[in-house]
């Protein structure tokens, strides 16, 4: 991961050409890890990670990270310029993390939601998504909406009517060449509509067996309903007993196949690219 260091330089000018308020007039404010602040050019912004000496490292969403000097009136907090002082409780530590791996943020309120969605197959697959990329999907202000499967999905498609600031992502099981899930997929997507997913015949699969306590995931025969098939095989009694035990294993990312972690941020990342 690279870090830009940014020029210790600043004028007495805002962007407009007003002269800053005066340093010794504005709040200073603890550079606590996981505080989002901008830097004073709105140039970049993101969450502390590090407070060494006088300088702080920001970090965005993608991961990015740039190191500031810690000067008078160097960032804006909530647009308003701040100064950042240097909170003994931050020095070498790390910020937290969401469930997803990301930067967990401090001071951040839900986003209003905007119009772009996330649509997954089930309430299972919903609530999975929810507890590993909840925190992430608020801060964006990005609303998840389970369907009952996908095949009515080009009508939903039509109705829902994508456009430039009204992205559609889809996350789709089973989502193989020749598939029926492959064919519908490839009906709807469009520059303004991602259908992404993953190989498994269910959301359930995607979690990696050992975090619910088998060595792999029991094979289900043709015809047999495979939620239903593997509580059978396993003696987990019914669908919803096993939807407990599985989604409420799952703390975090590293408790779900790669597959699916990689479809639900390229989602993120279409329908927020407006950001």
């Amino acid at each position: 991961m690279s870090v830009i260091r940014a020029h210790d330089y600043g004028d007495v000018f805002a962007a407009d050409g007003r002269r800053r308020p005066s340093a010794a007039h504005l709040p200073e404010v603890p550079a606590e890890l996981g505080l989002v602040v901008e830097d004073a050019a709105a140039e970049f912004c993101g969450a502390v990670v590090e407070v060494e000496a006088n300088r702080v490292t920001l970090e965005d969403r993608h991961g990015r990270r740039r190191v500031f000097p810690m000067r008078p009136a160097g960032f804006l907090l909530d647009g308003r310029l701040t100064t950042l002082v240097k909170p003994a409780s931050a020095i070498g530590k790390a910020a937290g993390r969401s469930a997803s791996g990301s930067i967990r943020l401090g001071n951040v309120a839900a986003r209003t939601a905007r119009q772009s969605r996330i649509w997954v197959e089930g309430l299972h697959d919903a609530e999975l998504v929810e507890r590993v990329w909840g925190h992430d999907l608020r801060v964006v202000g990005v609303v998840v909406e389970p369907l009952s499967g996908i095949d009515e999905l080009a009508a939903a498609v039509a109705e829902f009517d994508p456009g430039d600031r009204r992205r559609l992502g889809v996350l789709v099981d089973h989502l193989v060449p020749g598939s029926k899930e492959s064919r519908i997929a490839a009906a709807v997507a469009g520059s303004h509509v991602l259908v992404t997913g993953h190989p498994f015949v269910d959301v359930w699969q995607a979690v990696r067996p050992a975090v619910v306590g088998i060595r792999r995931w029991p094979e289900i025969p043709r015809g047999t309903e495979w939620k239903q098939g593997v509580c059978d095989a396993l003696g987990w009694g019914e669908p919803s007993d096993g939807a407990r035990r599985v989604l409420g294993s799952v703390r975090g990312y590293q408790d779900l196949e790669s597959e699916l972690i990689g479809a639900v941020e390229r989602l993120i990342d279409f329908v927020t690219i407006d950001d």
